[in-house]
C-alpha cells in the first residue's frame, strides 16, 4: 500500500525506470537501424518518462496534491495503462493487430483517465494551495 504522502517520488522513480527503458530502445533500434517500434519508444519517453516525472514534480511541489487520493488513483491508472499500451504496440508491430489493436485502445483510455484524474487534482486542489 503507498503512503499518502508517498506518490511524488514514486512517480518520480518510475519515470526514471521508463526514461532508461525508452533510451535503451532508441539506442538498440539506432544499433539496428531497425524502426519499427519508433511509437513505443516515444510513449515510454513522454507519457513514461516525460509525464509521469512532472506529475511527480507537481505532486512533491504542492503537497496538498500529493496528499490527495486522486493522486494516488492517477499513479495506479497510469502505471497499469502505459505497460498495456506499450506492450500492445510490441504486439501489434509484431503480427497480431486486431488483437492488439483493441488492448492498445484500452491502455490509452486507461492513461487517458489517469491524467484526467491528475488534472481533477490540480483544479481541486491547487486552489487550495
Amino acid at each position: 500500500m503507498m503512503k499518502e504522502n508517498s506518490v511524488g517520488p514514486a512517480l518520480v522513480k518510475i519515470a526514471a525506470v521508463y526514461m532508461l527503458a525508452a533510451l535503451f530502445l532508441g539506442v538498440a533500434m539506432g544499433l539496428t537501424q531497425n524502426f519499427a517500434l519508433v511509437s513505443v519508444h516515444t510513449h515510454l519517453g513522454l507519457l513514461g518518462w516525460a509525464t509521469m516525472a512532472i506529475a511527480g514534480l507537481v505532486y512533491i511541489a504542492v503537497p496538498c496534491c500529493g496528499r490527495s487520493r486522486l493522486s494516488r488513483i492517477h499513479f495506479w491508472l497510469h502505471n497499469i495503462g502505459l505497460p498495456v499500451m506499450a506492450g500492445s504496440l510490441v504486439w501489434k508491430e509484431y503480427g497480431a493487430s486486431v488483437q492488439a489493436e483493441k488492448m492498445i485502445g484500452i491502455g490509452s483510455l486507461v492513461v487517458l483517465a489517469a491524467l484526467l484524474f491528475f488534472t481533477i487534482n490540480l483544479f481541486k486542489n491547487l486552489k487550495n494551495a
